[in-house]
């Protein structure tokens, strides 16, 4: 069976339609922090359970739930969630860590170092200087290959 988990990052309060479609049918989400609004949160959590971290722009009330960083357990797969990856202080492939997953930056990166999948879905909210609007989703199978799609919702 096909596990598939959706992966996004700085939507700065704004939850696209486009993101939301692609979103549809996924067994959770991942937001890699800067949701910018409950909103945000509100609609994520409409579409599957979410695990959600706090990041440089998460601030009140709203945002004091969400920790900084947090480990989960997806289909038997380990991710590590944080919002900047500079601030990384654990070594993913020594922890037995599959995926880091982070934002902060609003580019994409998919690299795989010493066995752990590096993911940055880029940016979901608003557009910054001339970055594209992406989120990603990851399928796999119970001890398969991980596969990564990058999904531009400017052609969602």
């Amino acid at each position: 069976m096909t596990f598939r988990v959706g992966v996004i990052s700085d939507t700065h309060g704004l939850l696209r339609p486009e993101a939301e479609r692609c979103l549809a049918g996924v067994s959770h989400i991942i937001h890699a922090g800067d949701i910018g609004a409950q909103a945000v949160m509100d609609g994520l959590c409409r579409i599957a359970p979410v695990t959600a971290i706090r990041g440089n722009v998460d601030r009140g009330a709203w945002a004091e739930r969400f920790p900084e960083t947090r480990t989960l357990r997806l289909a038997g797969r380990c991710f590590y969630v944080l919002h900047d990856l500079k601030e990384l202080t654990i070594n993913p492939a020594e922890l037995g860590v599959d995926v880091v997953v982070s934002g902060h930056s609003h580019r994409v990166r998919i690299e795989t170092i010493e066995g752990v999948l590096y993911l940055n879905p880029g940016s979901a909210g608003k557009r910054r200087f001339k970055l594209p609007i992406t989120l990603a989703t990851l399928e796999f199978d119970p001890g398969g290959p991980l596969r990564t799609v990058i999904h531009d919702l400017d052609r969602a």
